[in-house]
């Protein structure tokens, strides 16, 4: 379809790739919970064989996801962390990757401890908001760029059309994780990104009550790598259960209105905080909304809106972190992030804790930060309730 005749997203997370079920006329998708299909003969089915190599919920899923990305075929998975080892499994045993090094940590345990064993990944870990690093660290056996944007934790910003231009020139694939920004935000494929990836127990999900993941695949890409993905999804046996489909399918449809508050509140939590450091003894206020952010310029350009999370540094390190976590009450203590409810967590000892401590340190990861993922509560309580933790 020609894009200039596309329906908003608003419009698309409810509707693409979704039609009355024919059979009973259901406005929802219905949930096919078959785990095999009755053929019609040798070499005749009706689109479905085995549950694992194709499902109709999932399809459908799958199909929604990669029109708001504007992909050319998306693949859902049980979790973020199957999406991103099935997406790596595109590169041959010994392959270089040049990683950025304010990864989330589960990425990062994978990419050292798990792929470098197991098939004798070379890889290399470089901030990737400085492009002329990435650059730098690139080699004619580099296969793969992996980043994020903004970072976890650190928030910092990567100029997703120049990393894009470092993989053509290369001929490395781009991968982007685009978890804390969700599609309605940020669309890296459009900004020449060849393969984004998701958490989709973040934002997509949004209610902190499944786990899944999901990776998308440009246009631009070759048809062979679109397939292989789908090939690769099919033999690791990586698939979203049906059940789990329909429950994303639901969240995703009111992902825009969800994003919308999330985005407000955390702009008012960051500029309120930011102009309060001294006051509540905080070193750092980190948010792309933030004009003083250093990534602010470039976030402003390929992001509809900053975001949702909101990174503090607290004097006092981590007694202080702690007592920050222990006291506050609406923004509870607890790892994850993009729930409708606001969540607070400590990053050096939870879900970066299997980032090496001078790793940690390089990246700015210090024992005083603090990660908030900002919901949709009213953010006045949410600012008071900041503010006793702090104080």
């Amino acid at each position: 379809m020609d894009k200039s005749n596309r329906h908003a997203f608003e419009t698309r997370a409810i509707h693409a790739a979704q039609e009355p079920d024919p059979l009973t006329g259901a406005v929802v998708t219905p949930i096919v919970q078959a785990s095999t299909f009755v053929q019609d003969g040798i070499g005749e089915n009706r689109g479905y064989i085995y549950a694992r190599s194709g499902n109709p919920t999932r399809h459908t899923v799958e199909r929604c996801i990669a029109d708001l990305e504007g992909a050319e075929a998306g693949y859902a998975f049980p979790t973020g962390l199957s999406a991103a080892a099935t997406v790596l499994e595109l590169l041959d045993a010994g392959a270089h990757v040049v990683a950025h090094g304010d990864l989330y940590g589960g990425v990062h345990r994978l990419l050292t401890q798990v792929r470098m064993r197991s098939a004798g990944f070379d890889v290399t870990f470089v901030d990737f908001s400085d492009t002329d690093a990435v650059r730098a660290a690139v080699t004619d056996k580099t296969a793969m760029l992996w980043y994020e944007t903004p970072s976890n934790p650190t928030l910092r910003i990567v100029d997703i059309a120049a990393i894009s231009q470092i993989g053509r020139d290369t001929g490395a694939l781009t991968v982007c994780d685009n978890t804390f920004c969700s599609p309605y935000l940020q669309n890296p494929l459009a900004l020449g990104a060849d393969i984004v990836v998701h958490s989709a127990t973040k934002f997509l999900c949004g209610h902190s009550d499944m786990m899944a993941g999901v990776a998308c695949v440009a246009p631009h890409v070759s048809t062979e790598i679109t397939e292989r993905l789908g090939f690769l999804q099919n033999s690791v046996g990586a698939v979203l259960s049906p059940p789990d489909c329909a429950q994303l399918l639901r969240s995703v449809k009111t992902l825009p209105v969800r994003m919308d508050r999330h985005c407000s509140n955390a702009r008012a939590v960051a500029e309120h905080f930011a102009e309060n450091r001294a006051r509540f003894g905080l070193n750092d206020v980190r948010y792309p909304g933030l004009p003083d952010h250093p990534g602010h310029d470039i976030a402003a350009r390929q992001m509809h809106d900053f975001g949702a999370i909101v990174t503090i540094e607290v004097n006092g390190g981590e007694a202080r972190a702690d007592e920050v976590l222990k006291r506050s009450s609406l923004f509870q203590f607890a790892v994850s992030l993009g729930g409708v409810e606001s969540l607070i967590q400590h990053p050096a000892s939870l879900t970066h804790k299997a980032v090496p401590e001078e790793q940690r340190a390089a990246a700015g990861i210090s024992d005083g930060m603090i990660r908030l993922s900002v919901g949709i509560e009213n953010v006045t309580d949410l600012i008071a309730d900041l503010e006793e933790a702090f104080r």
